[in-house]
């Protein structure tokens, strides 16, 4: 379960811009960018080569 406080505290690595999360898909969204960031086990991988691009 992704700890909903850390949205306050993390950006997207790329933008520097707040994420979003999208609790069906257990993604962080960078609108900004155009990236997904997988959350697994709980944990957001924020790395650029591990995010998924939005369409």
């Amino acid at each position: 379960m992704f700890n909903e406080t850390l949205l306050e505290i993390l950006v997207c690595p790329l933008t520097k811009e707040p994420l979003e999360h999208d609790t069906q898909a257990q993604e962080l969204i960078s609108k900004a960018a155009g990236l997904a960031f997988p959350i697994r086990d709980g944990i957001p991988i924020m790395l650029v080569d591990e995010a998924r691009k939005l369409r």
